[in-house]
């Protein structure tokens, strides 16, 4: 760090020279700031010096979005290294601004640790400017990501310059920002953006990062609706209640989601083949585990929503009445102290995995020693239904089936004349009623550059090693397949991963943050080795 300062005051003094920083549109001013202050929720004050309003690229298309904003704390954390939170407020596909820190957030909590947060503005779906007198969309795929990489981008090219370690970036984001974070996470440095890249002006730096924090992820959209279906189509008669169209629509996507879960060749901790045929008792795990650690942290859950519980010397038993299942400390049960993935699961029904807990060891609750040892996934799956309302199929790539109006998805895979578009074969025969459709070359890269599973574990891109990935255990956004999928195949490629579906969390994101701002204390203290 000390080196780092120096260059900086070096590369300060050259820049006071005539001509010197004006030369260099990308180059960060390290006096270019204002004095900041926010309050945090247990009454402390944190001081920071705030750099807004900073262009990341040269060529700027819409300036509105193509900002970011840096906040530096007056008090830097005590590391070797201090790293750098940066934090996409990108929701729904849409435009985001470059934002202030927020003390309910990870930004305001990362300040108070000594971190510098970078909060990048980035295109979307709705972001449009005017030229020769009309309205052009900006933020058609993949221009989002591209931003967010430009960004990245910035923060190496400025290292010098910048307080904290641009080899410590840790991505942020929640819904389609945890996409986005999970996009950067996965697809650094790849050639498949570089030509748009350098179009733009980005800086010529690296763009991978360090680790990836990704809430509720809506990923994987071109197998999105057909994982979303496999899952919920138990339901479609019942809470649900689809209508005969609907369920013809669901039957047909569920069909087509073996053959894709069997073509990831995603393997258990153990080296079992995860397939079709066995994956549901793989998602029971992790719903088991989280009522589990709900359970220990004094959380009630009823015995009407599909688990079987046990308590040792006692027998088998149900659990507690109350459904409302309380949400106990900041963040809510089910979110304690971080697991680490694929550590501390219950036994399955096929038996395979080693509980940590059961009859014969001693209780892990002090006040009631039950456990979970089975899971109805049916009727739990029809009990999370019951909390927020399903969509219809098809969730994500709806346009022209059964319906015309687009779903954000479909509008952030248009045109810049803001006309919508599928990017999935099957909705587009649907809506074409052309079983011999399919999408054009150009929409086939655009989606591909769009989902993080195809990079990981390939050679094409420097995927980060460090993966924080959250996804309510109530949370219906998307299916659970999709957190399972990106996590278990991050998994499988060697990367470190902390998962969990957290108990009767819904569709949200930056919550206890005392696990999250631990489990990046300990990352970065066993990579420098403090």
């Amino acid at each position: 760090m000390i080196k780092k300062y120096l260059m900086a005051s070096l590369i300060l003094g050259a820049s006071a020279l005539p001509g010197v920083a004006k030369s260099d549109p990308l180059a960060f001013d390290p006096a270019a700031f204002t004095q900041g202050e926010i309050t945090m929720p247990d009454g402390e004050n944190v001081a920071f010096k705030a750099y807004e309003g900073i262009f990341y690229v040269k060529n700027v298309e819409d300036s509105t979005y193509q900002t970011l904003n840096i906040y530096v704390p007056e008090k830097l954390a005590d590391l070797p290294e201090v790293p750098i939170l940066l934090r996409t407020y990108v929701g729904g596909y849409m435009a985001s601004t470059a934002k202030a820190p927020s003390p309910s957030d990870a930004t305001g909590r990362a300040l108070k640790e000594g971190y510098v947060v970078c909060i990048p503005g980035s295109r979307g779906s709705n972001s449009t400017i005017e030229r020769d007198g009309k309205t052009i969309y900006t933020g058609t795929a993949p221009n989002g990501l591209l931003d967010l990489k430009a960004a990245v981008r910035y923060l190496r090219y400025n290292d010098a310059v910048i307080p904290g370690s641009s080899e410590l970036i840790f991505t942020d984001g929640t819904s389609a920002g945890g996409a986005m974070s999970s996009l950067l996470g996965s697809t650094g440095n790849c050639h498949d953006y570089e030509a748009a890249l350098k179009k733009m002006g980005a800086a010529e730096a690296r763009d991978d990062v360090f680790a990836a924090i990704c809430y509720c992820p809506i990923t994987d959209l071109n197998h999105a609706d057909m994982e979303y279906e496999w899952l919920y189509g138990c339901t479609n008669t019942g809470v649900r209640n689809l209508s005969a169209d609907q369920i013809v629509i669901s039957d047909e996507l569920a069909a087509e989601c073996p053959a894709y879960i069997d073509s990831l060749g995603l393997r258990e901790d153990d080296g079992t083949p995860l397939t079709s045929a066995n994956y549901k008792d793989y998602i029971k795990k992790f719903l088991m585990a989280s009522a589990h650690k709900a359970l220990e942290e004094g959380c009630e859950i009823p015995d009407t929503i599909g688990f079987t519980f046990y308590q040792d010397k006692f027998g088998p038993m149900g659990g507690p009445s109350s459904i409302n299942a309380p949400q106990g400390k900041p963040g809510g049960p089910g979110n304690g102290r971080p697991d680490e993935f694929g550590q501390g699961r219950p036994m399955g029904d096929d038996g395979r995995q080693a509980p940590s807990f059961g009859p014969g060891n001693a209780p892990r609750f002090n006040k009631t020693s039950d456990f979970v040892t089975a899971l109805d996934l049916d009727k739990y799956l029809s009990y999370v239904a019951t909390m927020t309302p399903l969509k219809t199929p098809p969730a994500f790539d709806q346009m022209g089936v059964l319906i015309e109006t687009p779903s954000p998805e479909n509008k952030v895979f248009g045109n810049e004349k803001g006309e919508a578009a599928n990017f999935t074969d099957f909705s587009l025969r649907h809506r074409l009623h052309n079983d011999k459709a399919s999408l054009d070359k150009d929409m086939v890269r655009r989606v591909e550059v769009m989902n993080p599973m195809n990079y990981i574990g390939t050679d094409h891109a420097t995927v980060a090693q460090n993966w924080y990935i959250r996804h309510g255990a109530k949370d219906r956004d998307t299916s659970f397949l999709v957190p399972i999928n990106l996590a278990t195949k991050l998994k499988n490629s060697g990367k470190n991963v902390n998962f969990a579906l957290p108990w009767n969390r819904p569709h949200s994101g930056d919550y206890n943050l005392d696990d999250l701002f631990s489990w990046i204390s300990a990352t970065i203290n066993n990579t420098t080795g403090k």
